[in-house]
């Protein structure tokens, strides 16, 4: 956390209180980080996919409609960034979501905000009739 700044038109509007929580400049750029780890759309397409199932560069390619190198471009970032695993079977190399705190919460925040910005047909039906 920072330490408390003096602003200098303090309107009691509680930006003193918010400034003294702030986070760390640091944990600012961590999450920058992240988030341009899949600020790219198909990116963003790849880890919501092996975020539900493990897949091969190959099908990964073919539910795309992208190219495997394209493909295996995005799975290297994402895989240094530690948001996917990796396996070896024989020779192919399956890839899914790490399990780990950080690559559950960025999912869980792209299921969110993918209802956010595309409502199911059923969902918008109910608020309009609801």
């Amino acid at each position: 956390m920072t330490k408390k700044k003096h602003l200098p038109h303090n309107h009691d509007r509680g930006a003193e209180a918010v400034t003294a929580q702030l986070p760390a400049d640091e944990d600012f750029s961590t999450v920058a980080a992240l988030m341009k780890n899949l600020g790219d759309p198909s990116r963003l397409r790849i880890f919501w996919i092996l975020c539900h199932v493990e897949e091969c560069v190959i099908d990964v390619a073919a539910m795309t409609d992208m190219s495997s190198p394209a493909v295996s471009h995005h799975l290297r970032v994402l895989k240094t960034a530690g948001l996917i695993t990796a396996r070896r079977e024989g020779k192919e190399m399956y890839y899914r979501a790490a399990d780990t705190p950080v690559a559950q919460k960025l999912h869980r925040a792209v299921e969110e905000i993918m209802e956010i910005s595309c409502p199911r047909i059923d969902d918008y039906r109910e608020e309009q009739n609801g």
